[in-house]
């Protein structure tokens, strides 16, 4: 799954490009997108669960700039018993095709108990859609 997004102004620092952290929020809104096709929030908050960021390991490949469009593509790569990992790539959008790598990402998730603030296990109906998410994605 994909989302695009045009580079503005307000994205860049003062060397003209991309300042690094805006590329997790550009990865967090391809996470939004990805989940929220899944609808997968709806079984977050009928559960009371909450699905949290534990890690995100980024590398940057090459700057972006003003004007230009990226994609923004997400995966979902594997489970745990507590946690799961998404792949996300950022990549330049040409002609409508995505080309060059921008940036790459893992990120790791734990499943938490809203109310207790621990994290919980991935299992029943959300280990399912993630499962589901992981062989649509390959």
């Amino acid at each position: 799954m994909s989302v695009d997004i045009k580079v503005r102004g307000y994205h860049l620092d003062i060397y003209h490009h991309v300042n690094n952290g805006r590329y997790l929020e550009f990865l967090e809104e391809g996470r939004w997108d990805y989940f929220e096709r899944y609808r997968f929030f709806d079984l977050f908050e009928s559960a009371d669960l909450a699905f949290v960021v534990a890690n995100i390991n980024i590398s940057y490949r090459r700057p972006a700039y003003a004007g230009e469009v990226i994609r923004v593509i997400t995966r979902m790569s594997k489970i745990g018993n507590k946690s799961a990992q998404a792949i996300q790539e950022v990549r330049l959008l040409e002609n409508g095709e995505p080309t060059e790598l921008i940036a790459d990402a893992i990120v790791t998730f734990c499943l938490m108990d809203a109310e207790s603030q621990k994290s919980v296990v991935i299992e029943g109906q959300l280990r399912d859609v993630l499962q589901n998410m992981i062989e649509e994605g390959q």
